[in-house]
């Protein structure tokens, strides 16, 4: 079971990535535009960035790791059970989540990096 440090560790193999805060809860930015935060609210989950469509698949799909509640409707970011989703699985979607609010720049140099 993957934790808050498990996610960490996940996000910072991708360029300036920060730990910080948003809406007052532990998260990683990368250039000050968050891609993760730690919900701390009574539902809890992990917070990532995703487009609708990925959103929509993932609910889709009965795997009890993915959620929303109304107040996510209609935003592109899924919630992420800790507890319950697969580590290999909870990378995919942080570097996705990254690349949404990177900047052009970093994801060109990931991608060359990578080949």
């Amino acid at each position: 079971m993957p934790t808050w440090e498990d996610a960490i560790a996940i996000a910072k193999r991708l360029p300036e990535v920060e730990e910080s805060t948003w809406y007052r809860t532990p998260a990683l930015k990368v250039r000050g535009k968050g891609f993760a935060r730690l919900r701390t609210e009574a539902e809890g989950g992990l917070v990532l960035m995703c487009g609708l469509e990925e959103k929509a698949a993932l609910l889709d799909s009965g795997d009890p790791a993915f959620y929303t509640t109304p107040h996510y409707d209609g935003y592109g970011s899924i919630l992420v059970d800790l507890e319950r989703v697969d580590g290999k699985h909870l990378a995919e979607l942080i570097e996705e989540s990254w690349r949404r609010k990177a900047p052009a720049t970093l994801r060109k140099a990931v991608d060359a990096e990578s080949g």
